[in-house]
């Protein structure tokens, strides 16, 4: 079992940057594909980044391509996301999700464990 909390959101304007934190309770996080998606209210959840279980591969969206960084801190539990230059369109509550495969690059209903999201509000 794992627990995932988020934090770091918040409303900030465009162009703007935030780091986004998921902290993980349980013994295997080292083990997990960690991912960060996002939902914006009427549209689908989709991906936005994902790691796997050591850090070495990460994956993007082409919407966070050369703007988002995700990253992981196995010794602190932690997977972050640096979003930089941020846009009006990235406004959306965002969630961390652990992927027991360990690749982070998996469809969304493969993921098992999801925190309760972070609000993250870019203006214009």
């Amino acid at each position: 079992q794992v627990q995932l909390v988020e934090s770091g959101g918040g409303l900030v304007q465009a162009g703007g940057s935030l780091r986004l934190s998921c902290a993980a309770s349980g013994r295997a996080f080292s083990t997990y594909g960690m991912g960060w998606f996002r939902q914006a209210p009427g549209k689908e959840r989709e991906f936005v980044a994902g790691i796997n279980w050591s850090g070495v591969a990460t994956y993007y969206a082409e919407s966070a391509k050369g703007r988002f960084t995700i990253s992981r801190d196995n010794v602190k539990n932690t997977v972050y996301l640096q979003m930089n230059s941020l846009k009006p369109e990235d406004t959306a509550n965002y969630y961390c999700a652990a992927d027991r495969s360990g690749t982070g690059n998996v469809p969304l209903y493969q993921y098992t464990y999801w925190g309760q999201g972070t609000q993250v509000t870019v203006s214009s």
